[in-house]
């Protein structure tokens, strides 16, 4: 590789990093929008009262027009850069699944787009509203995949390290990753149904370990409970066996450092959303919280399954075969 193309590459993976970090933002503003209740405050879409999106007046830029408007011009600048770093890739990136990649970001971004205004359209449907926030949490995902996908680290020649554990940490990254992706859905369906405080204290329900499960609401609460207790345990499991086993590799290492870090953030901000009665910044920022937690759980799945391999198991007749001669 010359050194234009190495320069190149440093710029593309660059941009990718700046898509990712414009992406978190949206979803912190997303999450804005919907803990002011402010999704309805523009009615129209894609205008905003008449009004091209870029041509609305900033003076009159208030309250929760501010936030929704706000969202859909950073959503705006968001699909822009997408469209760039997807037309990027296919000028210079030479992996045509890396190509791909960034047209399915391309196609899930314009997605997003026209589910947010139909939420709007069709005043915040529970159904779009949760698919308008899963998306947004795949198009995340999406974006990282390209940043990592094009960073230096994947064009250097691996080294892999057996991982004779079961189950293997490529296994336990991808059940947390799930288990995460469920959360985040459940959550979506929390928010978006007004199932926030339908379980008013915390760490009990009503006083007990399980509340009374007779409205839908509390059953929607409560599960979504039980799930971060199940992610928790999962993301302890992973990262212990990271810390036993991979401390040495790095790449390893750093992404369970900061998912420890964001576990701890993420119960502490969830028992804040109730303690307070869902305040605005702890309840948004425990929606920011999620995206980092799911986007850190991929970065580890997909650096488990570079820098770790699971050896081949011999059966156990085939062993013994191997040490007791045949007779004869």
């Amino acid at each position: 590789m010359n050194t234009h193309e190495s320069n190149s590459r440093k710029w593309l993976h660059r941009f990718a990093l700046l898509v990712v970090g414009a992406t978190f933002i949206l979803i912190f503003i997303g999450g804005l929008v919907t803990s002011t209740d402010s999704g309805l405050s523009v009615p129209d879409w894609p205008t905003t009262y008449g009004h091209f999106m870029f041509s609305f007046p900033l003076s009159q830029m208030v309250g929760g027009i501010l936030y929704e408007h706000g969202h859909r011009m950073v959503a705006t600048i968001v699909g822009m850069l997408t469209m760039i770093l997807a037309i990027w890739l296919w000028r210079v990136e030479t992996r045509a699944w890396v190509r791909r990649l960034g047209y399915a970001a391309l196609v899930a971004v314009i997605l997003q787009g026209i589910l947010g205004g139909l939420t709007v359209l069709f005043l915040l449907p529970t159904a779009i509203s949760v698919a308008h926030g899963t998306l947004a949490q795949l198009f995340f995902c999406l974006t990282i995949c390209l940043a990592l996908f094009t960073s230096p680290e994947w064009l250097k020649p691996r080294v892999r390290t057996d991982d004779v554990q079961r189950p293997s940490l490529q296994t336990l990254t991808i059940i947390t990753t799930a288990l995460v992706l469920l959360q985040l859905i459940l959550g979506a369906v929390m928010r978006h149904t007004k199932s926030g405080l339908a379980i008013p204290d915390f760490p009990l329900a009503f006083g007990q370990v399980i509340p009374p499960l007779d409205s839908p609401q509390i059953v929607i609460h409560f599960a979504h409970r039980v799930g971060a207790l199940l992610v928790t345990a999962s993301i302890v499991w992973t990262v212990v066996r990271i810390f036993r086993k991979h401390r040495e590799e790095a790449m390893l290492l750093s992404p369970a450092l900061l998912l420890t870090g964001a576990i701890i953030l993420q119960i502490t901000l969830g028992a804040l959303t109730i303690w307070t009665q869902k305040a605005v910044t702890p309840t948004t920022m425990h929606v920011a919280t999620g995206a980092l937690i799911f986007g850190t759980n991929v970065v580890l799945a997909l650096r488990a399954r570079r820098y770790t391999e699971i050896p081949e198991r011999v059966p156990a007749a085939e062993k013994m075969g191997k040490i007791i001669p045949q007779a004869g």
